[in-house]
């Protein structure tokens, strides 16, 4: 039985995708690694097919035409056939040691019977140009090792949002009406970690510094630079996110599950403003002002909620003044988290 589908999505890797592989590698039988080569120009797709002859229990690759990083992902979702999904970019890897320990709390709740339609794990930002790392954990909102509900979760802080890299699901949940991410588009998993959490009834936190995630390369889709470059894609997303849920109708069932998907689109439109007003760019500040001139006229509750309630304070600052402290409040993040 595999345990723990891994998808790998590609898109010329190969100089930093041997890492990767190997280290979910780690897992031996009891995973699944699905690498999906996005038609590639240079030797991925041959390094992926030698590791899937080498590993033939193990390894599946996918040659697919070119649809980004969110096809990549479908893929995944939709031939995976581990009990667990996660999603492991190709320049980043995993800590082998905690893999053994989740994969231990995987095979342990499935022979109790208490399989968990989500897991929680940290994830690390890894640092090349200064050799440091920044761990985002969870163990101040979450109980550890057990399963709970969102009832018993804790507020989050002002920078603090679960993460693709964060989260693994189980794969029969996620693949259950699943809704395709847009191809050609970035910043799709933000999309891919909000739209199932309705769903999920059941969760277990495990304190484990899971996902490496790499920082160093200039091409980067996180980049200050690529980000305002790629900001139509960013408010794409965000408006896919707007429209996945009814929040009034979520908040009548659960409020704590709903003040956390608040404050994740209080993040996503506090994204759009500080790269909108880092780019100075007359058009790109006129296209996030229609994205809030959209949001009133689509959906009137979550409008006011993000521009008047308690999120307002990450969303709704305007003028000069409103303008500074979006950048420099992204300017500190960035100094201490170190996420580009």
């Amino acid at each position: 039985m595999k345990y723990l589908s891994v998808v790998v999505p590609c898109y010329n890797s190969q100089d930093y995708m041997e890492k990767c592989i190997d280290s979910v590698l780690h897992g031996g039988d009891d995973v699944e690694i699905i690498i999906v080569d996005d038609e590639s120009k240079d030797n991925t797709g041959k390094i992926a097919d030698e590791y899937a002859a080498k590993y033939p229990d193990i390894i599946r690759v996918i040659h697919q035409n070119n649809g980004g990083h969110g096809e990549g992902v479908n893929q995944g979702v939709l031939n995976s056939t581990g009990l667990y999904f996660k999603v492991v970019d190709s320049d980043d890897w995993l800590n082998t040691e905690a893999l053994d320990n989740l994969l231990s709390a995987i095979k342990k709740n499935h022979a109790e019977g208490t399989d968990p339609d989500l897991y929680i794990c940290n994830y690390v930002y890894e640092h090349t140009a200064d050799n440091t790392t920044y761990v985002m954990s969870y163990k101040d909102k979450f109980p550890d090792k057990k399963i709970f509900t969102w009832n018993e979760m804790k507020g989050f802080g002002v920078s603090q949002c679960l993460m693709m890299h964060s989260v693994v699901f189980r794969t029969k949940f996620l693949q259950k009406d699943y809704i395709p991410l847009p191809k050609h588009t970035f910043y799709v998993d933000n999309i891919y970690m909000y739209r199932p959490l309705p769903y999920v009834k059941s969760i277990s936190y495990l304190n484990l510094d899971l996902y490496r995630y790499f920082i160093g390369r200039d091409d980067q889709s996180i980049t200050e630079a690529n980000v305002i470059k790629r900001l139509d894609m960013q408010m794409k997303v965000t408006e896919l996110m707007f429209a996945a849920h009814d929040l009034k109708k979520i908040k009548a069932e659960n409020k704590k599950l709903y003040q956390y998907m608040l404050h994740n689109l209080a993040i996503m439109m506090h994204i759009n403003a500080s790269f909108s007003f880092l780019s100075k760019d007359k058009e790109k500040i006129r296209k996030f002002r229609k994205l809030w001139k959209d949001l009133k006229a689509n959906d009137r509750f979550l409008y006011y909620k993000l521009r008047y309630g308690t999120t307002a304070i990450l969303t709704n600052m305007y003028g000069a003044i409103g303008r500074a402290i979006y950048i420099f409040g992204y300017r500190i993040a960035k100094k201490i988290v170190k996420f580009q």
